[in-house]
């Protein structure tokens, strides 16, 4: 079976199964070539539900969790979307398949990974992305404010920049803790404080 077709495979599987179930997002996960975005050695693991090694220490989540936090961010066409943690470029590529890729802003703590992302991106028709190097718990604030925030990577908390960055009424989603993670899904209220969802245990590396 080529891999186009291991990729219509896994993503009927989702849905089959009830584990991603918006539309748009399932039509992101079938435009979205995953096996573009792990080293060539791991190309013929690329359609198995499961995270896998990039480098530096980080991994592709499994397409069934990239699926869930888009669910989970309700996007829609438009929306100004800040990623923290682009790894290898996937997870932006798919969120950039819903709100469009000028609205994606992506920042890598690693170089390597981020330049890389980058080409990569660029090469499959994501140039519009925007990716940085930098620290992701200070955000990117010249392009704020977003309209959705995500952590691909766990944290203590939402960092406090980043939650300054996103607008009142706006969703943050992450892997919050240290030992135990957990999905949590918040919306900023005007004060400038959350009000969390609890969507179940995940394990993610840790934010750099």
């Amino acid at each position: 079976m080529d891999l186009d077709a291991r990729r219509e495979e896994l993503i009927d599987r989702l849905e089959t199964h009830g584990r991603v179930t918006d539309e748009a997002t399932l039509d992101a996960l079938r435009a979205v070539p995953r096996h573009e975005f792990v080293p060539e050695s791991k190309r013929g693991s690329a359609y198995e539900d499961r995270p896998l090694p990039i480098g530096e220490g980080q991994t592709i989540s499994a397409p069934h969790m990239v699926g869930i936090m888009t669910d989970l961010l309700d996007l829609e066409p438009g929306d100004d979307v800040l990623e923290i943690g682009t790894g290898c470029g996937y997870h932006a590529a798919v969120t950039a398949e819903v709100v469009g890729a000028d609205h994606v802003y992506s920042v890598e703590y690693q170089e390597s990974l981020a330049r890389d992302a980058r080409r990569r991106l660029d090469e499959l028709g994501y140039g519009d992305v925007s990716v940085r190097t930098g620290d992701g718990k200070e955000g990117w604030p010249e392009n704020a404010p977003y309209d959705r925030a995500y952590l691909t990577c766990a944290a203590p908390d939402f960092p406090d920049a980043v939650v300054e960055q996103v607008r009142p009424g706006g969703l943050l989603l992450a892997p919050i803790g240290t030992g135990r993670q957990t999905l949590i899904r918040a919306r900023r209220r005007a004060d400038g404080s959350l009000d969390r969802e609890d969507h179940g245990g995940v394990r993610f590396v840790e934010l750099q």
